[in-house]
C-alpha cells in the first residue's frame, strides 16, 4: 500500500466536532496529509481523547479543546488555544452539527434555536475567529498558497427539502449562503472559502438508517451508486480542497454523496 501524500505537510488545523464521526474521519485524513490538527469537541472528552493519541500515533502534533460553538466566548478561547499551541492557523473546518428533529407543527422553540444556534450561529462564530486567525498570522511564513483555508462541512439538505427536519434542513440552507457570501468578502484577500455537501455517511448520529439490512436496503434506494459512505469518503476531499492542488476552487460546494441529489426515484421516470 503506498503512503498517504503529503499535501498539508507543516500547515495547522482545526475542526469542530471532532471526536466522532466524519470530523473524526477529517482529522485522520488530514493528519495523514501532514497537518497539524486540533480537535474541538463538546461532549464525550473520552472520545476526543482517543482521536488526539491516535493522530499522535500517526505522526501529528494534536490537541482537544471543549467549546460550545454557539457561544462567542467559548469559540474566541477555542481559536485562541489553537493560535498558542499552535502559533499560526491555515485551515479550519467547521464540522460540528446537531439534529432535533419533529413535525413543524410540534417543533419547539428550543429545538429551533439549539439547531440553528450550533449548526448555523456556530459557523458564523466560527467562521469569523478563523478569519481573523489567518489575518493574525499573515506575517509569518506561509506553507501554503492561500492566506487560510475555510470548509463548511453542510449536508445533501442544502438543497434537498426534508419533511420533520425543518431546522437542520434551514440551518444548511443558511450554510451554503453564508459560505458563498463569505467567498466573495474574502478570496480578494488570499483567503478560500468552500463546502462539503455528504449524502448518507455511516456515523453514529444516523445508526437507524444503515443498521440493519432492512433499512440499509431502504436507504439505498435514495443512492444511485449504491452504497453508504465512509467517513474516509469525507476526509479524503478535505484534506485534497484545503491542498495547494484545489487553490483555484473558491465558493463550491462539493457533493459527496453516491449520486442522492440526483433524485434517483426519477431514474424511471418519476
Amino acid at each position: 500500500m503506498n503512503a498517504p501524500r503529503r499535501l498539508l505537510e507543516g500547515q495547522k488545523a482545526l475542526i469542530t466536532g471532532a471526536n466522532s464521526g466524519i470530523g473524526k474521519g477529517i482529522a485522520y485524513a488530514l493528519a495523514e496529509a501532514g497537518a497539524s490538527v486540533a480537535i474541538n469537541y463538546y461532549g464525550h472528552e473520552e472520545r476526543a481523547e482517543e482521536v488526539v493519541q491516535d493522530l499522535k500515533k500517526l505522526g501529528a502534533d494534536a490537541f482537544r479543546f471543549q467549546a460550545d460553538i454557539s457561544k462567542e466566548e467559548e469559540v474566541k478561547a477555542l481559536f485562541e488555544t489553537t493560535l498558542k499551541n499552535f502559533g499560526s492557523l491555515d485551515i479550519f473546518v467547521n464540522n460540528a452539527g446537531i439534529q432535533s428533529d419533529a413535525p413543524l407543527d410540534e417543533m419547539t422553540l428550543e429545538q429551533w434555536n439549539r439547531v440553528i444556534g450550533t449548526n448555523l450561529t456556530g459557523a458564523f462564530l466560527c467562521s469569523r475567529e478563523a478569519v481573523r486567525s489567518f489575518k493574525k498570522c499573515c506575517p509569518l511564513p506561509r506553507n501554503t498558497r492561500a492566506l487560510g483555508n475555510i470548509v463548511f462541512i453542510s449536508s445533501v439538505h442544502d438543497r434537498i427539502a426534508w419533511a420533520n427536519h425543518a431546522n437542520y434542513a434551514a440551518s444548511k440552507g443558511g450554510i451554503k449562503l453564508l459560505m458563498e457570501s463569505l467567498t466573495q468578502e474574502m478570496a480578494p484577500q488570499g483567503i478560500r472559502v468552500n463546502s462539503v455537501s455528504p449524502g448518507a455517511i455511516r456515523t453514529p448520529i444516523n445508526r437507524p438508517a444503515w443498521e440493519t439490512p432492512e433499512a440499509l436496503s431502504k436507504l439505498l434506494t435514495l443512492i444511485p451508486y449504491k452504497r453508504i459512505g465512509e467517513v474516509e469518503d469525507i476526509g479524503r476531499v478535505v484534506a485534497w480542497l484545503v491542498s495547494d492542488e484545489a487553490d483555484y476552487i473558491n465558493g463550491s460546494t462539493i457533493y459527496v454523496d453516491g449520486g442522492m441529489t440526483l433524485y434517483p426515484a426519477f431514474a424511471e421516470g418519476g
